[in-house]
């Protein structure tokens, strides 16, 4: 149940209003930011909520039962609040975002009406609109342990336990050639097999993407270089001479865990267990075969 100041409802039950909202942003890096419709800044404890964005907001919807609610926010791209080469850099995906009414005569009057976290940005010329979605949507997130053939874990996870600072998984290279916006061609990964890094994750420690970092969609030699293909475009362009780290990918088969990692033991799948050619099979009559197959 929501608690209201009293003297806020006070002013809520008068004639005449003083409120304005306000947006709390609060990325996953700790980075936060302050919003409101108010045209002057409004100071919300020790966020100052800024009012030349030029921020606005949808109706929110809301209803019965464990369906995702939510609304959406639109405002301008700037510099120095949201600019467009965090938001396609991913920065803001995530994000903490809360809604409070606030008495702009009187900022400590406030109440919280709404929290989520920032869903999907479509951005348009200098202006962008994001979704805000409810708290409901984690009860949409897989939660437990699923039995699949395929490893649960993520590669290097504790669950996992593959070091990734080993060397043997880990390659530092140099951008030699970048001729497309989703390949590179790299120098200093010579001494690793095709195929080690796809799936794998490359940040980047230099150049004007450092501190970003992607998965690898593919890993090939080319003569003493490896080519390496991006699942995803890099907000900035890469250029010859940008460094980054990369470690390996794995596809999340037992014989992967196996023979690359000798990891078995810690393999967080069911390799032997029944997929949907054992589903669908029938007997059919006749002599079965040495492995238990039926034949007509």
């Amino acid at each position: 149940m929501r608690s209201i100041p009293s003297a806020l409802q006070a002013k809520l039950d008068g004639g005449a209003t003083t409120l304005a909202r306000c947006w709390v942003l609060v990325r996953r890096d700790g980075t936060v930011y302050g919003f409101t419709d108010h045209d002057r800044d409004i100071v919300l404890g020790d966020v100052v909520c800024r009012a030349g964005a030029g921020l606005n907001a949808s109706e929110a919807s809301q209803q019965l039962g464990l369906a995702v609610g939510g609304s959406e926010v639109s405002g301008a791209l700037a510099d120095d609040t949201l600019n467009e080469d965090d938001l396609a850099a991913g920065r803001f995906d995530a994000a903490a975002v809360r809604l409070h009414l606030v008495d702009w005569s009187a900022p400590e009057l406030h109440v919280l009406l709404a929290s989520g976290v920032l869903g999907e940005v479509r951005r348009e010329g200098a202006a962008f609109t994001a979704e805000v979605r409810g708290l409901a949507h984690r009860l949409a997130e897989e939660s437990g342990r699923l039995f699949t053939a395929a490893c649960g874990a993520d590669l290097g996870d504790a669950r996992c336990g593959v070091d990734l600072a080993d060397p043997a998984c880990r390659g530092e290279g140099t951008v030699a050639a970048a001729p497309g916006g989703l390949t590179l061609i790299a120098a200093g990964l010579g001494g690793y097999a095709e195929g080690w890094f796809t799936a794998g994750r490359l940040a980047f420690t230099s150049g004007a993407n450092a501190g970003l970092a992607v998965e690898v969609k593919t890993h090939r030699l080319a003569g003493e270089d490896a080519e390496i293909t991006l699942w995803q475009a890099m907000p900035e362009p890469i250029a010859p001479g940008d460094t980054f780290v990369v470690t390996a990918g794995c596809d999340k088969r037992f014989e992967t865990c196996r023979d690359r990692f000798a990891n078995a033991a810690d393999f967080r799948g069911f390799p032997h267990i029944p997929g949907n050619d054992f589903v669908v099979q029938y007997a059919v009559g006749g002599e079965a075969g040495n492995d238990g197959t039926a034949f007509a």
